[in-house]
């Protein structure tokens, strides 16, 4: 899975900002290849010097999926008004999307677990 993120620095017009905002998601969500997107607000830097108070992801199957919906209409005009929405205060980049859920991790970790118990038996 690949995505397309977008983090944004902060904003001297924040409600200009989330006036488009509805705009700009119709465009995104018109995308072809979408699956899914996340927002977030940052609300503190814990280390760094990034100026960064909003971040969006948009996910793809495949980074030519990506490519293929940044190219097509609605990524053309989502990107033109993320542009004047952000007067540019921003970072686009792609990411190859890897990600596991806490189920997965702790059946993972019991293995190693058991694996290492099993090492330290003595045998008789």
């Amino acid at each position: 899975m690949y995505k397309l993120v977008i983090m944004i620095g902060p904003l001297d017009n924040w409600a200009a900002f989330d006036e488009a905002w509805p705009q700009f998601l119709h465009e995104v969500e018109s995308m072809p290849g979408l699956r899914r997107e996340a927002t977030s607000r940052v609300d503190s830097v814990l280390y760094g010097n990034a100026p960064v108070a909003f971040v969006h992801e948009l996910f793809f199957d495949s980074l030519d999926d990506a490519r293929v919906a940044m190219a097509s209409p609605q990524g053309r005009a989502a990107g033109k008004l993320l542009q004047a929405m952000t007067r540019g205060q921003l970072t686009l980049y792609l990411a190859d999307h890897k990600e596991d859920d806490l189920e997965n991790i702790l059946k993972f970790k019991a293995k190693i677990g058991q694996s290492a118990e099993d090492a330290q038996e003595i045998p008789e």
